[in-house]
């Protein structure tokens, strides 16, 4: 598996130009990603601006000596390459494993393009399988677990190795929807769009149109929407 992120997190940097502003995703695919753009910062002199998507991607940026902004230093962003947890047939797909959804998302809404790497297990006929991250602050978190548990939701607060309630680098918490199926992941979105206390979920719908993807037996495609 990880010979698979490998491939495709080169094969997406190979969309990486000279004076671009590149976002830089968040998990263990897209970390191939960022380290094969510090080789080409080192082997190639290659000039790239980064934006990064959480506190762990900026560390490796740096051990790499990637030049780092903060989203708000840009105008915009060139292109963004991250990961994902599942993709369905039309594009849209789950986000948050690693509990960066929230800038993630930030970050992606700025690019221009937008490309995520994955290998073919990540590729689905329905999303849901993959718990569904909703970011929601500290305030009444308990109120809206006891909602998305009445909506059939099956919720569980996201833990961190001590048992405590996850703190997202933006200091709020995590649930995790346990849905099996999301049958309409745009009307499911406006719902928890509209829920009072949810900062951000998961869903990244109608955002990507092209997922670069490593198949054991097919090698490296390039799927377009």
């Amino acid at each position: 598996m990880d010979n698979l992120k490998r491939q495709v997190g080169i094969e997406a940097a190979k969309f990486v130009k000279n004076g671009m502003v590149v976002g830089l995703g968040t998990g263990s695919t897209a970390a191939y990603f960022v380290a094969e753009l510090g080789r080409r910062v080192a082997a190639e002199n290659l000039r790239i601006t980064a934006v990064t998507t959480s506190s762990v991607t900026s560390a490796q940026a740096r051990k790499l000596n990637i030049p780092l902004k903060d989203i708000d230093e840009v105008e915009a962003i060139d292109l963004t390459v991250d990961g994902a947890d599942e993709i369905d047939q039309t594009l849209n797909g789950i986000k948050g494993g690693g509990a960066a959804l929230l800038m993630e998302k930030i970050v992606a809404t700025y690019s221009k393009d937008y490309i995520w790497i994955v290998d073919e297990s990540k590729m689905v006929a329905h999303l849901g399988a993959f718990p569904l991250p909703v970011e929601v602050v500290p305030f009444g978190c308990g109120q809206l677990f006891r909602l998305f548990e009445k909506s059939g939701f099956k919720p569980t607060f996201r833990l961190d190795d001590k048992g405590a309630l996850w703190l997202t680098d933006s200091g709020n918490h995590i649930i995790d929807l346990h849905m099996n199926e999301i049958s309409a992941p745009e009307k499911l979105a406006r719902l928890l769009d509209d829920t009072v206390g949810v900062v951000e979920h998961g869903l990244f719908n109608d955002m990507v149109k092209t997922v670069i993807i490593a198949s054991e037996t097919e090698g490296v495609k390039i799927v377009t929407k």
